[in-house]
């Protein structure tokens, strides 16, 4: 029998979500400010014409296009070799396996300055120069980690007797992949790929060491905030960058919640 929770940890609970979410309301509220060059609170006045201002901001819609093209070229790269990763740390045994899965994960446990002081260094002395392509590789080595720890999660519930089930009613590896996998595993791959997407289109500090002179979206808004032209239209490009990051994460959210519902395994 569940026992209500007291007063005092009502309050603390709501006391963390208010730290955690107030800034974020804050950026809304001040994206219909009708000050341009202060964020004086209360706000003056509200207006929505930041909106059409930021639609026509000619500086924005580049970076905006970049960001939207190397999250997805970002996520593809990580769907295609975090699964293949995943199903080799799975369904293999080798000498070493435990410290090449350290490795796989290590990207994203290592603090992105080091990993984009890494990726620059490794460019420069390859003479390769930045383009869309170095930041996508920069983006790939922390997407490819999100995939591989959604699909290994669920590839190690699924049952290797339904493989083997497969195989011996006659089924080959492509019909096995079609039928059996992918159905199981998926909504975790898919969960995957928009964590990916998300964490690659809000990505700064890696972004920083492998974009030379190009700007995506966060770079972007990162220059506005230092030397702002417009306060506002920062915050009609944050709820933007909200939207694009939020609902992938809440989609993924929803995928992979009932994921112990796999073949071969029941809750």
């Amino acid at each position: 029998m569940r026992s209500e929770a007291s007063w005092g940890l009502k309050l603390a609970a709501l006391g963390g979500l208010l730290f955690l979410h107030l800034p974020i309301l804050l950026i809304f509220l001040y994206a219909f400010t009708t000050e341009e060059r202060s964020y004086a609170f209360p706000p003056p006045g509200y207006t929505t014409e930041w909106f059409a201002v930021a639609w026509n901001r000619e500086d924005i819609w580049p970076p905006l296009w970049l960001s939207l093209q190397v999250a997805a070229i970002s996520t593809v790269m990580a769907m295609i070799l975090g699964t293949l990763a995943a199903a080799a740390m799975a369904r293999a045994s080798f000498f070493g396996r435990d410290q090449v899965s350290l490795l796989i994960l290590l990207p994203i446990a290592l603090p992105g300055v080091i990993t984009g002081m890494s990726l620059r260094s490794a460019f420069g002395i390859m003479d390769i120069p930045f383009s869309t392509w170095t930041i996508v590789l920069g983006h790939a080595t922390f997407c490819i980690v999100i995939v591989y720890n959604n699909a290994i999660a669920r590839m190690r519930r699924l049952s290797g007797g339904i493989l083997e089930a497969s195989a011996d009613l006659g089924a080959n590896s492509f019909q096995t992949f079609r039928y059996v996998l992918l159905p199981n595993l998926g909504s975790a791959l898919l969960a995957g790929g928009m964590l990916a997407f998300a964490l690659s289109f809000d990505e700064v500090i890696v972004t920083t060491f492998t974009a030379g002179q190009q700007s995506t979206l966060p770079i972007w808004m990162l220059n506005e905030l230092v030397r702002p032209r417009q306060r506002p239209v920062t915050n009609v490009v944050a709820i933007v960058v909200f939207a694009a990051t939020f609902v992938p994460i809440l989609i993924a959210y929803y995928l992979t919640r009932g994921g112990s519902e796999t073949a071969g395994m029941g809750k």
